[in-house]
């Protein structure tokens, strides 16, 4: 019985810590894309760590990406960039994989 209970600990300990990266991961992707979004809309570095963290704060709004990729192209069309929602995607896309190399180098 007792090496049930360390198993089901075990598999508890690591979902959690699956769950912490996994978060860790979005949040410094959404902060990547942030930052990619403001040199496009030619934000001064204050103002581009204020849009980094709105960035991050616009994924709590409803799962998945989908909030986060609309307020960047918002964002982005409202500066009268000419960005398509294909090309917002694909920086989303390459801003997980550098997140997800950054979080793994500092391991």
């Amino acid at each position: 019985m007792t090496s049930f209970n360390d198993r089901e600990r075990a598999e508890e300990a690591k979902f959690a810590m699956d769950e912490n990266t996994a978060f860790r991961i979005a949040a410094r992707r959404n902060r990547l894309l942030g930052e990619w979004a403001a040199k496009l809309m030619n934000l001064t570095p204050e103002e581009t760590e204020a849009y980094k963290k709105a960035v991050v704060q616009a994924d709590f709004e409803e799962a998945g990406d989908e909030d986060v990729i609309r307020k960047v192209l918002g964002d982005l069309t409202q500066a009268g960039c000419d960005v398509e929602e294909a090309t917002v995607r694909a920086q989303l896309g390459e801003s997980a994989v550098e997140a997800r190399r950054q979080l793994m180098s500092e391991s």
